[in-house]
């Protein structure tokens, strides 16, 4: 009896620790050797030229990772990489009033995003993310307003990259 008890729970200890080979973090399925995350500066090729945009959207790309994985970021050599650039920036009237004028304006960014991993090669692609946030048209897309516009589409650009990369959703 103490025979079969021990031989069980052996069995059971060498299943429970045993490895596939991949890890999930919060819905992150990757190869066991992805340690660390490259995201490169995505420039804005975009027609309209919103100054700071590049900037903000390159750090909130790294921010997702940082915070829904335990990849380390680096700056070369990353065993999955991120790179590409904005492709549109645009705003556009939406809602009219009574008076043939815009009552809502939308500000749609548009990224084309490249997607290398070193030990999963056939998951790489080439996608264009998109997304949208409409604000009153008797308001200036500057300040706070920019801010929350640029909020909600990060939020929403990121987690779709995210989601296709490395959540594989």
């Amino acid at each position: 009896m103490k025979k079969t008890f021990y031989t069980i729970s052996i069995f059971l200890l060498l299943i429970s620790t045993q490895s596939c080979g991949i890890y999930s973090f919060g819905g992150v399925t990757l190869h066991e050797d992805v340690k660390t995350v490259q995201i490169d500066y995505f420039p804005n090729n975009a027609p309209l030229i919103e100054p700071t945009l590049s900037q903000q959207f390159t750090l909130a790309l790294q921010d997702i990772f940082i915070s829904q994985t335990n990849l380390d970021l680096v700056k070369s050599d990353g065993d999955i990489i991120f790179e590409g650039e904005i492709t549109g920036y645009r705003i556009n009237p939406m809602t009219a009033t009574a008076d043939q004028t815009a009552a809502q304006n939308r500000l749609t960014i548009t990224v084309n995003v490249r997607y290398y991993n070193k030990y999963e090669e056939e998951k790489e692609f080439e996608q264009t993310f998109s997304f949208f946030h409409d604000y009153d048209a008797q308001a200036q897309l500057t300040g706070s307003i920019l801010d929350d516009a640029f909020s909600v589409i990060f939020e929403r650009i990121t987690q779709d990259i995210f989601n296709a990369s490395v959540a594989q959703w």
